[in-house]
Parts: structure tokens; sequence; C-alpha cells
């Protein structure tokens, strides 16, 4: 007890224990402002960011604090770091590449909390945007569809500077899908294209206008070009039977449940057409048989 005592008497304990006590008031001060925050932020996106926000100047507040600290050592210390300062970079490429990646993501519009993305062939929300890791809940692998696993996927951030990053609900939360429907030739595919068109109208909503908005406000940032967000039914035929390709917009977490809502409606309205429009299958035509030796 008494060798501790003598140790904070001396230059190197009294400095650890300044730190230490600047630390614990940095982190005291950070926990009161943090509970504060819910009262005066009510949307939880925001309070999260604002709890994020917060960690982090506590950070860089708290590594100041160290540095100032230390100030008078760190002189003695600049050669030996100038030599070693190469190997710890390499040593610490992913680390130092993941906070880089962290501050990319959080002032730059990589992707937010809420997001859905792909991160190397991994699909999933976004749940977590740590300093080191971004946290997904991945959706689809076993699971078919745009549905949750139930697996949680942390991936370093420093991922965003080696491969693409797939955003499907950036400045655009909508998706364009497709759905195709082969009738046989003979059908009446006049009748076919008015009642699918009739369906995706129907089905889409207010979709239509949403989109348009949130596209128009993409080119006014962007160098992108008018898309058309109405419904589409374009038509295609071979010797086999016609194809209807029809394409939709769709908000980006309900694709899944407007393709089962249009796919039932066009069944519904190909078995009340009485037989004008029917459903195409494959058929194979046999025209010989091959001989039997006995």
């Amino acid at each position: 007890m008494e060798s501790l005592l003598e140790f904070f008497q001396t230059p190197p304990g009294a400095r650890l224990l300044s730190v230490t006590f600047v630390v614990f008031v940095i982190f005291i001060i950070i926990r009161i402002i943090k509970g504060i925050i819910p009262k005066y932020i009510a949307a939880t996106e925001s309070r999260y960011r604002a709890r994020k926000f917060v960690n982090f100047v506590g950070f860089i507040f708290a590594f100041i604090a160290v540095l100032i600290i230390f100030s008078n050592q760190l002189t003695g210390l600049s050669v030996f770091l100038g030599v070693t300062g190469a190997g710890i970079a390499f040593a610490f490429q992913e680390f130092i590449a993941s906070i880089a990646g962290y501050i990319a993501i959080n002032f730059t519009s990589f992707f937010k909390v809420g997001d859905r993305v792909q991160l190397g062939g991994i699909k999933g929300d976004v749940i977590d945007i740590g300093v080191l890791r971004t946290s997904l809940m991945e959706i689809g692998d076993w699971v078919n569809g745009d549905l949750y696993n139930g697996r949680i996927v942390l991936i370093a951030n420093s991922f965003i500077f080696k491969e693409p990053v797939f955003n499907y609900s950036g400045d655009f939360p909508f998706l364009w899908d497709e759905i195709k429907v082969p009738i046989k030739s003979e059908g009446d595919f006049e009748y076919a294209r008015e009642k699918f068109k009739a369906i995706l109208v129907e089905v889409q909503g207010d979709y239509v206008e949403k989109a348009k908005k949130h596209w128009s406000k993409m080119t006014e940032k962007l160098m992108i070009e008018e898309a058309r967000v109405e419904p589409m039914v374009r038509m295609t035929f071979d010797e086999n039977w016609i194809t209807f390709t029809l394409r939709y917009v769709v908000d980006f977490k309900e694709r899944r449940g407007a393709k089962d809502l249009i796919s039932t409606k066009v069944l519904q309205a190909i078995r009340e057409s009485n037989g004008r429009v029917k459903v195409a299958s494959a058929a194979f035509e046999i025209t010989a048989f091959p001989q039997v030796v006995k």
C-alpha cells in the first residue's frame, strides 16, 4: 500500500492518476448527456445518431487529454516512434482503415442506420454503426425473399474502401421489380394487357407519386436522367407462347408482399376471363419413337 502511494507521488504516477480522473469525468458527462437526449429528441433515428456522436466526441476529448498530460514525455519518444511508425501502421492498417471507414460513413451518404444494403454479398438492414464494425440484420441466404433469417453479421468498416456498397434505400427508397406471365398464343392478348395494367395501378397505389418526388430530388443532386416509375406491361412472343412482363415500382421493404399480391390478382383475373386468357406451359411433341430391336 505504501509503495502504491509512493508511486502516485512520482511524476508518472501523478500523470496516470490525472488521466484516470479526466477519463472518469468525461465518462460521467457522456452518461449525463445521453440520459438527457431522449427528453429533447423524439425520433428514434435522431436519438441513436446523437448518442453515437456524443460517444465519438467523448473519445476524441479523452484522447486529447492523454496527449496533453503526457506531452512532455512524447518528445523523448519521437525518434522511437519515427522508426517504428511504419511497422505500427502496417500492423494496425485494418484497425486504422475501419476508423477511417466509420468517419466516412457518418459524414458521407454511404448508408445510415435503417438502410437496407449489400456488403460483400451479405444483404441486410443496418442496425448499428460502430467505430470498427457495422452490424447487419441479415436477410435471405437460406430464407427465400427479403425476410430476416435471424443472423446478425458484423462487417469491418474498412470494407467500404475495398468493395462496392449496394444501398437499397438511400436517396431512392424504392425498387423496380418485374413479374413474367406466360399465356397461350391463341389467348386474347389485348384483354390480358388491359387487365394486367389495371392490377399494377391498383396495387401500386401511392407508390408512383412518392417515387416521382424522390426521383425528382435525385435529378437535382446527381447527373441522372428522368426515369419512368409508372407501371408498365410489355409483351413478347415466340413459337411457344406470349410472355407479358409486368414492371412496377415498390417500397424496398414491401417487394415480397407486392409480388405476392400482384401474382394473386393476376391468377384471379385469368380464372375470371372465361377462357379468353390461359396460362401457357412447356409442351413437347414427339414425332418419332426409336425402333426397338428384339
